[in-house]
């Protein structure tokens, strides 16, 4: 299927701001065919390969002994159809974000990026 991951980030982005208007989540447009010159600049602007698909801008707390902690510093999602893997750059980018504190998931179908926020969210 042409763009089956495109048309899946879609479905799920546009469930996201039906169900969470008031949370942000927003696209990372870091692949597609760009010229020569397009690249050039985004890479002088900062692009960076490996970076995830999606970024949700929310920490997570959790509560211990009546503190608050924080649990995650917000979501990074990487959208992965059927057997689709990780690119080197891209399991690089995980480990990184992760050592900052940040959660960062799979999501191969719409139900599972579902479950993945509501459960990030509650």
């Amino acid at each position: 299927m042409k763009h089956a991951e495109s048309k899946l980030q879609i479905a799920c982005v546009t469930w996201f701001r039906l169900q969470y208007p008031n949370e942000v989540l927003f696209a990372i447009p870091n692949g597609g065919q760009r010229n020569a010159i397009t690249a050039k600049i985004l890479k002088a602007e900062g692009t960076l390969a490996g970076v995830a698909d999606l970024f949700l801008a929310k920490k997570k707390h959790f509560k211990l002994n009546g503190h608050m902690f924080v649990e995650s510093s917000g979501l990074f999602i990487e959208m992965k159809i059927d057997k689709g893997r990780q690119a080197p750059s891209q399991i690089e980018f995980q480990k990184a974000v992760e050592g900052k504190g940040y959660k960062y998931i799979i999501c191969r179908s719409f139900d599972e990026f579902k479950a993945e926020i509501d459960n990030y969210l509650k």
